[in-house]
């Protein structure tokens, strides 16, 4: 059966949207796309990039129907981190300007959940700079999760806290922790020229230990640092191997006096090949999109929707200001979609 429509043909040729097809297909009868297929995908020319995305559209509709997810987060605490990842402002060892600060007290944690609940927010996290997180601050947060159970929010609950141990998520999903944040930024090969104070066997060791104690897992991707297409088919097919249940996607927003601040923004149309190219691989996972849209989507951020996204984050990012949340959510009444 010829899913796309035949007018499609102006915006690629026929073999290209026959492949297209095929592998919209194959995903609708519950098989996986190849690293062969997904070559393919990357090499679509922009210019002919419509069918591509209608396809990643088709997947997302099978999957998700009109609901779109979307997620906030507040900076907990923040600066003065050991790490060296190339692209944070909150890396000590970077002179940035960052405003550093401790750990936020419980109060002012539970407030700001309360408050997202009142914004429609489906997710709300707490983050953490730092390698790991201290004693001290973990029993703050697990007394913030319980209070915010006591409170009855109906605001799931996202913990992104770094490397942790096992002792340290079994104490957070005792206290009611639901999902763990920790992206792997880039893919294997690429990840030593953007960190080097730990591995990619750390990320992953981190993840593995989030799974063994229940948590749902959100990891996904930090693009623009300098990976080729084929790191982002290897860091689409590790999530898919991984069986992560939401994968953020961002897109570099340089910050000045750090190593990545002189990467080139991404081209908009290259983020919507991206995203349809990680829908294609993780079929009915979450996909959100993150920080950097707006500075680099600009005009074209409601296509993310269309090429493959489910979710996005609304509000302010760890360090740069995002959207006003007020536009964000009426974009999604205008594309009468669903807030789930």
């Amino acid at each position: 059966m010829m899913i796309i429509i035949l007018s499609l043909n102006y915006y690629g040729d026929d073999m290209s949207i026959q492949k297209i097809n095929e592998l919209v297909e194959k995903i609708e009868k519950g098989q996986s796309i190849t690293r062969e297929d997904a070559e393919f995908i990357i090499n679509i020319k922009n210019s002919e990039i419509v069918p591509l995305l209608w396809g990643a559209d088709h997947i997302r509709r099978k999957f998700f129907g009109s609901k779109i997810v979307n997620c906030a987060i507040v900076n907990a605490k923040c600066g003065a981190c050991s790490e060296d990842c190339s692209f944070c402002a909150q890396s000590a060892k970077y002179n940035t300007d960052v405003n550093a600060y401790p750990l936020l007290d419980k109060e002012t944690l539970v407030n700001s959940v309360v408050d997202s609940e009142k914004n429609d927010i489906n997710n709300f996290g707490f983050v953490t700079s730092g390698r790991g997180i201290t004693k001290k601050d973990i029993a703050i947060i697990c007394d913030s999760i319980r209070e915010l159970k006591d409170k009855k929010v109906e605001v799931d609950n996202c913990l992104s806290l770094g490397i942790l141990t096992s002792e340290q998520f079994e104490q957070l999903k005792e206290a009611g922790a639901l999902r763990y944040h920790h992206n792997l930024e880039t893919s294997r090969k690429n990840f030593p020229n953007i960190c080097t104070t730990h591995s990619y066997d750390d990320r992953i060791r981190t993840i593995k230990l989030a799974m063994e104690s229940g948590f749902e897992i959100c990891s996904g991707a930090l693009l623009g640092l300098g990976e080729s297409w084929e790191d982002r088919i290897d860091l689409a097919f590790e999530l898919r191997d991984l069986d992560v249940d939401s994968i953020p996607m961002n897109f570099l927003n340089p910050i000045p006096n750090t190593p990545a601040a002189d990467f080139p923004r991404m081209k908009p149309l290259d983020i919507l090949k991206s995203i349809a190219l990680f829908r294609f691989i993780n079929p009915s996972k979450e996909i959100k999109i993150a920080g950097g849209r707006e500075v680099n989507l600009r005009d074209l951020q409601s296509m993310i929707f269309f090429s493959g996204a489910n979710g996005f984050m609304v509000g302010n990012y760890l360090v740069t200001k995002g959207r006003n949340t007020d536009d964000d959510i009426q974009m999604i009444k205008d594309l009468e979609f669903d807030l789930k």
